[in-house]
Order: structure tokens, then C-alpha cells, then sequence
């Protein structure tokens, strides 16, 4: 896709706050500080319309992105981040789970995680719950440029073993810092919205 136009949109932490012009939603989910922020920024060209930051535990809302007027990405908060308080763990769960189960727009999650580490449990909980509730999923790992090219396959086969990687869930090897696998991803998400070519 080529984009012409991004723009952020509201955080909201409830369904009221939710954009409400029904375009398709792509949710972004990962562990804290994975690389959400940067990925997003990554398939726009922008360097900094999704706020990255090195604390992790800081999107701590649903930040809706508008892109070409087309679809809303949706940024939701990092899970496994233990440094902010049980009660706002439960929160952040309660408003993803609300957002992630019940968001008609929603036409599919990018789970992101780290291709330098087998999956974390949560990483595998996230996948186990989307599969529950029949959420199509995108597995992204990145952090590519990380690692030397030649250990790429062994580190998605890690990744793939780790999340018990159901069969049709495609697997992109991603880098924010390169660019690698935009394409490939851009691709997912048109497909997974519906777009016909003449639209992009």
C-alpha cells in the first residue's frame, strides 16, 4: 500500500471512545516494548506518528491510526510488563479483552514478538486467546537486522515451535530498521481487509 495519509486518531480505554465510521481495524498486540510503535511507523513512512518509547508499559491505551482512510490500525497496550501495579495489569487486560472480543471492525490482530527469543508464555497465552475467540492472527517476528541472515530460519522455526503455530496463521519475519517484510505484510493486511488493488 502506498501510503498517502496517516493521521492519529483518539486513545480510548472504553467502547464509546471507539472511532465510529466502521472502517476495517488491524489491532497491533505484543509484548511490552517489542516494537509495536516502530513497526506501525515502519509501514507508514513516519517516523514518529506512533510514539515509541524505551519505558516499557507506556501505550497504555487503544490508540487508533488512520491510514488513507481505508482502515484504523490499533495500537493496543504491551502485555508481560510486571513494573506497573496487578491492578493495572487486570485494567489493561479487561480493555483488550473487551476491545479484542467484542470489536466488529476488527479483521485481524499482527501478534508481534521478538525473532531473537523463543516465545515468551505470554506471547504463547496471547496466541492460545486469539485462537479461543477465532481471531484471525498475523504472527510478525522482528528485530530481523538483530540477527545474522543465516540464522533466520532456525529462529522462526523457534518461533513457530514456541507458539505451537497453528496451520494458514501466516509467519513474517519483520525489520523496523530496514524495512524487511513490509511488503510481504502490507500484503497480509490488504488481504485480510478486503482491498482490491485498484484501492491501493
Amino acid at each position: 500500500m502506498n501510503v498517502t495519509k496517516a493521521e492519529y486518531i483518539i486513545s480510548a480505554v472504553k467502547p464509546a471512545q471507539y472511532p465510529d465510521d466502521a472502517l476495517p481495524e488491524i489491532a497491533l498486540a505484543g509484548r511490552s516494548n517489542v516494537g509495536k510503535s516502530s513497526l506501525i511507523n515502519c509501514l507508514i513512512r513516519r517516523k514518529n506518528l506512533a510514539r515509541t518509547s524505551s519505558k516499557p508499559g507506556k501505550t497504555q491505551t487503544i490508540n487508533f491510526y488512520r491510514i488513507n482512510d481505508l482502515l484504523y490500525f490499533a495500537d493496543v497496550p504491551g502485555y508481560g510488563f510486571a513494573r506497573v501495579p496487578k491492578s493495572v495489569q487486570a485494567a489493561w487486560g479487561k480493555m483488550m479483552e473487551t476491545y479484542l472480543t467484542r470489536r466488529e471492525t476488527l479483521k485481524a490482530v499482527i501478534q508481534v514478538v521478538d525473532v531473537r527469543h523463543p516465545p515468551t508464555a505470554d506471547d504463547r497465552n496471547m496466541y492460545l486467546f486469539l485462537k479461543h475467540y477465532q481471531i484471525p492472527v498475523i504472527v510478525v517476528a522482528t528485530k530481523a537486522d538483530k540477527i545474522s541472515k543465516g540464522k533466520w530460519q532456525k529462529h522462526l522455526k523457534g518461533t513457530r515451535e514456541g507458539l505451537e503455530l497453528q496451520k494458514g496463521d501466516p509467519l513474517l519475519l519483520f525489520s523496523a530498521e530496514t524495512a524487511y517484510g513490509k511488503d510481504n505484510l502490507w500484503r497480509e493486511i490488504e488481504n485480510r481487509i478486503g482491498l482490491e488493488d485498484n484501492q491501493v
